[in-house]
């Protein structure tokens, strides 16, 4: 029999989407889940982009160059100079979504057994990227207790070997929703100098920010030949399934090998382009908006939680998660107990299980990602059910 690559084995499952099959048996029992383990938002896409979409009439639908429509470019830029970015149409490369962008990043920065430092918890497809190219994650542990801030630069220095080539920051991050403070990363920033580092920043979630101001690794000066952005459209203007992302990085040589990675799939879906491209001219209210309500749903859920027994809630200062620690033994034992064996009026809850988002064994265990891309009454239901399951729970595993 044929045998499949150790690459293929070694990948590991998403702990966001591992569960997916207890939810579709808990649908067709007839169950309603509340889905709190996935960060889909649930708000309306701008009509503008749907409606460029339904404009757009090509008498054949061809290709578009490898690097992105240079119209959509264009958007990106001046979208940037807006938030105090200064970069050209030369400095980006259109992806189909995030994800490609940070895997071709990953490919170019990193060969087999190069390393790359990641604060833990993290967003668990940086493994995914990194092994699929025989790159090495190496993590570095940040607190609950603070809050999952940046550990000490002192511990970063720690873990560089003549192996490592970058360092990969989620601002604001995919699980915690910590906000790193510009001190923080020029700290890193300055690390990476003297080690002669590249410095990826994924920063998808910028418009997601409730305390304080969002801070791209873009605006430090003197660091064009080590900074790489990451960024998309799907959070921003609820187009996760557009697939539409890019790289940003004024390092030309980075930038000439990503390219070889976009010719090799040709290019991005032209559709995709047209509506990204469009939805760029929302007024600036559409965020207001979003922003107002993410603001409400977080305070809804971190309140909520708090006054639930046993819970330990991290307090999310962007992006829209936030790591909770239960007072279970093993949360992914406890959230596919959830979707299988409980219900309140049949209606349960799905959680993302965090141990998933760390790499060093054995931490994350009792704890869960929470995505708040539910309206406000759904929250306060969905705690409401989850308090009930945790006692219930507990009764059962005494």
């Amino acid at each position: 029999m044929p045998t499949i690559s150790h690459r293929a084995q070694i990948l590991p499952q998403s702990p966001i989407r591992k569960l997916t099959p207890y939810a579709e048996k808990a649908r067709r029992e007839g169950k309603t889940i509340y889905h709190l383990n996935i960060g889909q938002p649930d708000i309306h896409t701008p009509e503008i982009a749907l409606e460029a979409v339904r404009d757009f009439h090509p008498s054949v639908l061809e290709y578009t160059k490898s690097e992105g429509l240079d119209s959509l470019r264009e958007k990106v830029v001046e979208y940037y100079k807006k938030h105090r970015i200064n970069v050209d149409m030369s400095d980006i490369i259109i992806t189909s979504g995030g994800s490609e962008a940070l895997t071709y990043v990953v490919a170019t920065v990193a060969g087999a057994d190069d390393e790359i430092i990641i604060p833990e918890p993290y967003y668990a497809n940086y493994i995914s990227f990194s092994r699929a190219f025989d790159a090495v994650c190496v993590p570095i542990t940040s607190s609950f207790d603070d809050n999952f801030a940046l550990p000490p630069i002192a511990e970063f220095e720690k873990k560089i070997t003549p192996r490592t080539k970058a360092f990969l920051i989620c601002n604001p991050g995919n699980p915690t929703g910590y906000l790193y403070s510009r001190e923080e990363i020029l700290e890193l920033a300055a690390l990476a100098k003297k080690y002669d580092l590249f410095l990826i920043f994924d920063e998808v979630y910028r418009e997601f920010v409730y305390e304080g101001e969002h801070f791209s690794i873009m605006e430090v000066p003197d660091l064009e030949q080590h900074a790489i952005m990451i960024d998309s459209v799907s959070k921003r203007f609820s187009m996760c399934g557009a697939r539409i992302g890019w790289v940003v990085s004024k390092n030309k040589e980075v930038m000439r090998a990503l390219l070889k990675f976009a010719q090799a799939r040709l290019s991005s879906p032209t559709y995709s382009q047209v509506a990204a491209e469009r939805a760029f001219d929302v007024d600036d209210s559409y965020f207001e908006d979003v922003l107002r309500e993410y603001t409400r749903r977080r305070n809804v859920l971190i309140k909520e939680l708090q006054t639930v027994e046993g819970v330990r809630v991290s307090m999310p200062k962007g992006a829209f998660y936030c790591i909770a620690e239960l007072p279970v033994s093993n949360a992914e034992d406890f959230c596919i107990w959830l979707l299988n064996d409980f219900s309140v009026d049949n209606e349960t809850v799905m959680l993302a299980p965090a141990e998933g988002f760390y790499a060093t064994e054995g931490l994350g265990r009792k704890e869960v990602r929470i995505a708040y891309v539910l309206e406000v009454e759904k929250i306060k239901r969905a705690v409401a059910i989850l308090r009930r399951a945790l006692s219930e729970y507990q009764a059962i595993h005494k």
